[in-house]
């Protein structure tokens, strides 16, 4: 039994004399193999990137969220190459770029009628997202300005649908009148996450998956929206609108005929019960599609704050400490990026933007996936 216990004692021992060693040699692999000359797609100044991949190649491309396995991402489209409609539809893709179950690229989720936003895999694979298809085939007309003012439709007809893996079988999850969409799923797999008007306003409400249970969130005047639960599914994080005086008279004026105007908007956060919501930032313009560092201590968000002067034209993705504390600009493309997602590991993140190769302008808007780098080293630092 002595000589028993000396050996699991000097076994111990090796390995943690050979465990440094090891540590060293994949660093030192893993600095080896990054050739910055490769990383077209990366700019200046991103020092958390690395390995750029671009997932599609054309229209827009947004809102591509991560399976629980970290090997699909859903997304919603309008590119027609692979949607015939003018409007955008789900699809999802394997982010190795291989092929998905239907032996497509990528593969059709949603039923190809009406208007689609908003998808997100739940903890089985299946997925849910919000759609007009009920209500007609067609894509449903609005305008894209009211009274001079940029505005996002509310489509009372969106209905929150969950499908099976392959897109079959949608049932609606979360209906009734007016506006049901912008959902996602908490990472435990308890809760959805939803924007509605079925309480006259722009709120947010939790649904419960297993009882059918709901419960509202937020109960104050403006745009609650595009919450996202923390990776410990104790806290949720979303953007939010707070008009006051003659803004929330236009605010009230737009909401009653089916628009928001996505112009002042900061992220907020809270207990995922509502409770404890403080903003965390206060700046100007649109600041929006926020999501959690993996350690919850942290927020990316996408903002257009730092070109407000210059006609806000300019969206990067910013980071922030959940105290309003530390902001920093993560990209820099000088064009569009938004809708960052980190995947379930930690590991990687996906985004969507504008940038190209070649740095030429263009109004495509693709998806991104890239290595996330949490503590930039020299190599990154230094890219150019």
């Amino acid at each position: 039994m002595k000589n028993r216990i000396i050996s699991s004692q000097i076994s111990l021992l090796l390995i943690l004399l050979v465990m440094p060693v090891l540590f060293s040699f994949t660093t030192t692999e893993q600095k080896r193999n990054y050739n910055p000359s490769l990383d077209s797609l990366r700019f200046t100044g991103e020092t958390h990137f690395r390995n750029i991949k671009q997932l599609t190649f054309g229209g827009n491309n947004a809102e591509a969220y991560w399976s629980f396995d970290n090997k699909q991402l859903t997304f919603q489209s309008d590119w027609n190459e692979i949607n015939s409609q003018p409007c955008d539809q789900i699809f999802k893709m394997n982010i190795d770029g291989s092929l998905v179950e239907d032996g497509k690229r990528y593969q059709l989720i949603s039923t190809g009628k009406g208007r689609t936003t908003c998808s997100y895999f739940l903890k089985d694979g299946r997925i849910i997202y919000a759609s007009t298809h009920a209500a007609g085939d067609k894509c449903p007309e609005h305008q894209m300005f009211s009274g001079g003012r940029y505005v996002w439709p509310l489509f009372n007809s969106y209905d929150i649908y969950v499908a099976n893996k392959d897109g079959s079988d949608p049932k609606v999850l979360i209906g009734g009148n007016g506006y049901d969409a912008e959902a996602t799923v908490s990472p435990d797999g308890k809760y959805i996450i939803f924007t509605s008007t079925r309480s006259g306003d722009l709120e947010l409400w939790r649904y419960e998956i297993k009882t059918g249970k709901y419960l509202q969130l937020t109960n104050t005047l403006g745009y609650d929206g595009g919450a996202f639960f923390s990776r410990d599914s104790k806290q949720i994080v979303w953007r939010a609108s707070r008009p006051q005086g003659d803004e929330a008279e236009t605010y009230k004026k737009l909401l009653a005929e089916g628009y928001v105007e996505p112009k002042e908007l900061n992220v907020f956060v809270a207990d995922i019960d509502g409770k404890n919501a403080k903003q965390v930032t206060h700046l100007p313009g649109a600041n929006w599609a926020p999501f959690f560092h993996p350690d919850g201590k942290k927020i990316l968000f996408c903002s257009n704050n730092h070109s407000v002067n210059k006609g806000g034209r300019i969206f990067d993705v910013f980071m922030i400490n959940i105290d309003g504390t530390g902001l920093e600009k993560i990209t820099n493309s000088e064009t569009f990026d938004a809708f960052p997602m980190f995947s379930y590991d930690g590991k990687k993140i996906v985004f969507c933007s504008n940038r190209r190769t070649d740095r030429k302008p263009t109004h495509d808007t693709n998806v991104f996936v890239a290595d996330w780098i949490e503590k930039p080293e020299a190599v990154d630092i230094n890219f150019k």
